[in-house]
């Protein structure tokens, strides 16, 4: 778990630790058959942030929760596809960085038992307000039409999003 506003704390006290970053773009070459080909950044040559770092200390939570769970984009929907985002996040924040001596990763072991219960029963109790919602949505549908307004087919058979109801895409 972090330390909450640490970096807000941080940053205010000493604004010049924020930068701007200059990242390099992988190229795009022809090969003899006309192929295109990707080379990524060779992180061997110098930074081209002009300072050179010597290590990089990453809490792989911070990486892992957004490529698992993205905002402005469907989530990935196999863990092959989840690796792959989570690889090339952390290769792109490497290329950033460039750290010379030491790349620490800081992965977190699995959830305790107590975290694990609390979020099983979230679920549970999320999937029985789901249900109770379909319920009401249906006897609201038996009440409008006594009341003489149609209903199409599609509003009838209308699902719940997958969030609403609680489960998960896996």
């Amino acid at each position: 778990m972090g330390v909450p506003a640490l970096f807000r704390w941080l940053s205010k006290k000493y604004p010049k630790i924020v930068l701007p970053v200059v990242e390099e773009e992988e190229t795009t070459v022809e090969d003899q058959d006309g192929i295109k080909l990707k080379v990524p950044v060779n992180a061997a040559t110098p930074n081209p942030n002009g300072m050179e770092f010597d290590n990089l200390y990453l809490d792989m939570n911070g990486i892992v929760h957004p490529c698992t769970h993205p905002e402005g984009k469907p989530a990935p929907e196999t863990e092959e596809e989840m690796m792959v985002e989570i690889f090339s996040y952390t290769e792109r924040v490497v290329n950033m960085v460039r750290p010379r001596k030491l790349l620490l990763m800081a992965i977190d072991g699995v959830a305790p038992r107590a975290k694990m219960n609390q979020q099983r029963s979230r679920r549970f109790r999320s999937a029985q307000e789901a249900k109770d919602k379909e319920e009401a949505r249906k006897e609201s549908i038996i009440l409008w039409e006594s009341m003489g307004k149609t209903i199409t087919e599609d509003e009838r058979n209308k699902k719940l999003p997958l969030c609403v109801t609680g489960w998960y895409k896996r």
